[in-house]
């Protein structure tokens, strides 16, 4: 049975290899809480996922070291098994799903891991993992649902009551559940009182229905740029703990996501993955009860393609406002686009870019639209800029 000892069991062994990333006070998170952030995203290998896997491969006796390790994952893991076998001169074999980013899969071929892309989602690359397990007899080292596992990632909570310990909330985001059940174990073993939230992908919410269905529930499609915590189906040990141990999980939106990823560049100049931000999703989207309280939030992962990184901006630009288009109606004469760029200038806002097209059938011979892209601040001020422009005769629609 797994118990806290283990806990600190695992932490003894990674205390030499790995580090213990400090809480950061994160004001642009704390609109009704005080919000700290776990950083793991600054973790060795840029994710939590080291934790469990090194402490996994380093428990592993002389004679399943000689049979080597088969792994599959979306990239953290990968990168968590490949630098504990490299550390153990093991040999290492790891699917990975073709969606996972270039960076995750380039950065785990780096620590000598064969790496075998597999097409699909995370659950296509671990059937076919369980059938290389089958075919030479190696170990499986599974990214969640394993008691070594889950003990390296609760080593996450240790930390975080020993740097917080008057902590009253805890958020983490889920996939498998290996993290989520390690942490919470770990926190209300040793301090009860203190609640702790589980988030997952509204794409990938198979945790969090099984939890409020109270049996395990397996997701049909799974639809999320989180490619972390792209899971179908939750694990059997960490559907259990994560049941006992957490107070409620909720889900977010992809564009939720993007718009915390967002802030939390700007705000506190970190950058995560999908996956690592979606605590601070639910608490940007207020989806927690967690007003007044001293509440820390984990950033799981940094490692974002680059590429999907500056569409993960651009989105969060837009679900937050701050990058906005207007369709507009007027008439085509001398003197109305200034007329309009006056407007929108005094209030403010930035025009990025205009096209103009001639009127349709429906409108008037000598009318015409003119789309306007704008920088804004909010949504306030969008809908600040559409006021105007109507009190000066001009129709305006949203595009």
């Amino acid at each position: 049975m797994l118990t806290i000892d283990k806990f600190y069991d695992a932490r003894k062994v990674l205390n030499p290899v790995l580090r213990h990333t400090p809480l950061i006070h994160a004001p642009r998170f704390s609109i009704n809480a005080e919000v700290y952030i776990k950083p793991e995203n600054l973790q060795i290998t840029g994710s939590f996922k080291v934790r469990g896997a090194y402490y996994k491969i380093a428990k592993l006796s002389d004679e399943d070291k000689k049979r080597g390790v088969v792994a599959c994952s979306a990239g953290n893991h990968a990168q968590g098994v490949a630098l504990g076998s490299q550390a153990n001169n093991i040999k290492a074999k790891i699917f990975v799903p073709s969606t996972a980013p270039i960076s995750k899969v380039e950065a785990t071929k780096r620590y000598g891991a064969e790496v075998v892309l597999v097409n699909g989602i995370y659950d296509d690359a671990y059937a076919a993992a369980c059938e290389e397990v089958e075919r030479t007899g190696a170990v499986f080292v599974h990214p969640f649902d394993d008691e070594d596992i889950i003990a390296g990632q609760g080593t996450i909570g240790l930390e975080m009551l020993e740097d917080l310990s008057s902590a009253e909330a805890v958020v983490i985001p889920i996939g498998g559940g290996g993290l989520a059940s390690g942490v919470a174990m770990a926190v209300k073993t040793l301090n009860p009182g203190c609640q702790v939230f589980g988030v997952q992908a509204a794409g990938a919410p198979a945790m969090a229905d099984s939890y409020h269905a109270q049996q395990i529930l397996s997701g049909k499609v799974v639809k999320t740029f989180a490619d972390g915590i792209a899971v179908k189906k939750p694990g059997t040990l960490t559907y259990e703990l994560c049941r006992k141990y957490l107070d409620d999980i909720v889900t977010v939106a992809d564009d939720e996501i993007a718009a915390a990823i967002l802030t939390l560049i700007e705000g506190q100049k970190l950058i995560a993955e999908g996956a690592g931000a979606t605590g601070l999703a639910a608490i940007l989207a207020d989806k927690l009860p967690i007003h007044g309280k001293k509440t820390i939030c984990l950033v799981s992962g940094g490692n974002i393609d680059v590429n999907i990184l500056s569409r993960v901006i651009n989105r969060g630009l837009v679900s937050s406002g701050r990058k906005s288009e207007l369709n507009i109606e007027l008439l085509d004469r001398p003197g109305e686009l200034t007329r309009v760029s006056s407007i929108v200038s005094s209030l403010g806002a930035n025009v990025v870019s205009v096209n103009h097209a001639r009127g349709n059938i429906n409108n008037d011979i000598n009318g015409c639209f003119l789309q306007i892209a704008m920088e804004t601040r909010d949504f306030a001020h969008l809908d600040e800029i559409r006021t105007a422009l109507r009190s000066a005769g001009y129709v305006v629609d949203e595009k």
